[in-house]
């Protein structure tokens, strides 16, 4: 059984006769009036009172035994005032009564002024003779106690004043009675303690603290907050300084040794000059509009043409040349991104406080069905995010809402699925800059129908139109619909773009050649821009091919096509805005190949903050910093 260790503490009644019964033993009464130093008799009585099967500690026997004599002496002095029906007090009065009978008759003021008693009430004073609590005591067991030496504390018979203080009100102020009208008590060195002195000492006055007034703290605790919340911005924003020093030196350290390899290569390529045989090589026929050609000396002036394959419009069996397959590699890619890059900084409109609300481009999203809620949010997201003005998107009136929940900086119209709903959108045409076709359409009927009128009078009304997605299943299913139109993009991924290159040529795709492939795609639906998605990006207008060869990342997740073709919202109407600063490069080629290196750059940043938990929303948080990199620094 486990010791109940809390001093005298929930005793039972047939544990309180027992402990009378031991406590009222001869021997034991003996042993109490015998001696002084009394606490090894009630080790002895808990030790008994275990033998019968409760375990109590010495401490708590005694505690129980005091507080049952205040009790007894409660009701006997009860008695003498109340005719003897003051005893009901004390359950256990007839077995005190039986023990004390026979001892030397106790002092009742030595227990009224400890307290009127209780189980819970601790005291500090000795009780006939006993000592006080030891805390070592109860973890002593039988061990032997060597032999103590008693020391007898004597005071002077000195009478000790002791004034009364009275305690008027609230406010802690206190009256002194006079002298005269009541005698000052004194107490001599017999009924002096020291539990007497304290209880006489006056209590310390409270301390009192400044009051301060709500308003005062309120105003100090935001004061503390704006100044930490200053901080922090502080903080994050040299954070983000570092992060873009650190970004900058990586690239710059990127393109330094891609400078050092293409110095190699050339110096490879001039001490092996090609073979007899190369050199009788039938050249390709010219194509029927001339463009510059390359200066043959390879440190020779390159004029604002050079970054440009050439390629000619039909394909020949010596055509494209051996170097082609090797396009990752090609030391030459890498001059052409960054002349290509600095013909599309000339593109992107200045900020100036002079233009008003949508004159840097209204871009319209055509798609967003039930199914696809995400498509048209990324791609009119991140045509806001490059620098358009405004972003509407067309869709259903299931995702209205969805999308309309993502974002409040897009303008929403569920009017897609309506009965009327080309004379809803045909409405908002003529202020719109850019159309965005495809993201989230699905492949309903209805919707398709709607898309294909759509695209008619966007035509009509001479908008720049990209085509992505299920927009490019339209177009693979009628190719008409966008045959011959300069201001369209396509940007198919290879899947799709396999759709559309086997339903216009009837005969499967040579997926080894792709730059053939998308020159001849590009041909055939009457020179209009496609853009083949990959590793490295193929543009072709077809009459020429650019490769965008900036590194992405291995990550690889659902809608960055959809940045890509939002950003290409943008960038076509700025590039068909803008003065033509080369006649080699169409409009067309610069806005997409400057939507491909946006879209890889945001990829690069986000696979390094995130790896391989990077997503499109990620991604989407880049294009800020990608796009100040690319086109503006």
């Amino acid at each position: 059984m486990q010791n109940n260790t809390t001093r005298g503490f929930l005793w039972s009644d047939v544990e309180t006769r027992t402990l009378l019964a031991i406590w009222g033993e001869q021997d034991i009464q003996v042993a109490l009036d015998g001696h002084f130093r009394n606490s090894f008799v009630y080790r002895d009585v808990a030790r008994r009172l275990a033998a019968t099967g409760f375990e109590r500690t010495p401490e708590q026997c005694r505690v129980r035994i005091k507080s049952l004599k205040r009790q007894f002496l409660l009701a006997k002095e009860g008695n003498i005032r109340n005719n003897g029906q003051y005893h009901k007090i004390c359950k256990f009065y007839d077995a005190m009564e039986n023990i004390l009978s026979n001892r030397p008759v106790l002092d009742p003021q030595e227990f009224m002024d400890s307290g009127t008693g209780g189980d819970d009430t601790a005291d500090c004073l000795e009780e006939e003779g006993e000592e006080p609590h030891d805390p070592y005591s109860e973890n002593m067991g039988d061990f032997h106690r060597p032999a103590e030496t008693e020391v007898k504390l004597e005071y002077p018979a000195v009478p000790i004043p002791i004034p009364i203080k009275v305690t008027v009100g609230n406010n802690g102020s206190s009256v002194r009675p006079h002298p005269s009208s009541q005698p000052t008590s004194t107490l001599t060195s017999s009924t002096l303690s020291p539990g007497t002195l304290t209880s006489s000492r006056p209590k310390r006055p409270k301390k009192r603290r400044a009051n301060f007034p709500l308003e005062k703290l309120m105003e100090q605790f935001l004061e503390q907050s704006a100044q930490a919340e200053e901080g922090f911005y502080r903080v994050e924003e040299q954070r983000l300084q570092a992060e873009d020093r650190r970004r900058e030196a990586e690239h710059a350290r990127e393109l330094q040794t891609l400078q050092m390899l293409g110095q190699m290569f050339s110096s490879i390529s001039s001490a092996h000059p090609p073979s007899a045989a190369s050199s009788h090589r039938t050249e390709p026929p010219a194509p029927p509009r001339a463009f510059p050609r390359r200066s043959a000396s390879p440190s020779g002036p390159r004029g604002p043409a050079t970054h440009l394959r050439r390629t000619p419009p039909h394909p020949t069996a010596d055509w494209p040349p051996q170097q082609s397959q090797q396009l990752p590699s090609d030391p030459q890619a890498l001059g052409m991104d960054e002349e290509t890059l600095s013909l599309v900084k000339t593109i992107v409109p200045a900020l100036t406080s002079k233009k008003h609300k949508g004159q840097d481009g209204r871009i319209g999203i055509i798609g967003g069905c039930q199914e696809y809620t995400g498509a048209p949010y990324f791609a009119a997201i991140s045509a806001l995010k490059v620098g358009a003005d405004l972003s509407h998107v067309f869709c259903t009136r299931e995702a209205a809402i969805v999308i309309k929940s993502y974002s409040p900086e897009l303008i929403v119209h569920p009017v897609l699925d309506s009965p009327n709903a080309l004379e809803e959108i045909d409405k908002w045409l003529p202020r719109l800059h850019s159309l965005v076709l495809g993201p989230g359409l699905g492949r309903d009927e209805a919707l398709l129908r709607t898309a294909k009128e759509v695209i008619e009078k966007s035509k009509a009304r001479d908008i720049p139109i990209i085509i992505d997605a299920d927009g490019l299943w339209l177009v693979a299913q009628q190719p008409s619909v966008i045959q011959g139109y300069q201001k369209a993009i396509l940007t198919p991924n290879f899947m799709e773009f396999t759709r559309l290159y086997e339903a216009l040529h009837q005969e499967p795709l040579d997926g080894g050649d792709r730059l053939r492939s998308v020159l001849q795609l590009s041909g055939a639906l009457g020179n209009v821009t496609v853009l083949l998605k990959g590793e490295q990006d193929l543009i072709s207008d077809g009459r020429r091919v650019l490769t965008c060869s900036l590194r992405g990342s291995g990550r690889r997740c659902g809608g960055q096509g959809d940045l890509l073709s939002g950003s290409l919202g943008a960038l076509a109407h700025w590039a068909f805005s803008a003065t033509p600063q080369s006649r080699s490069v169409s409009p067309a080629l610069l806005a997409a190949f400057g939507a491909c290196a946006l879209t890889k750059q945001c990829n690069s940043q986000a696979f390094q903050a995130h790896g391989r938990a990077t997503t499109t929303s990620d991604m989407i948080q880049e294009i800020g910093p990608a796009f100040r990199k690319l086109f503006e620094s």
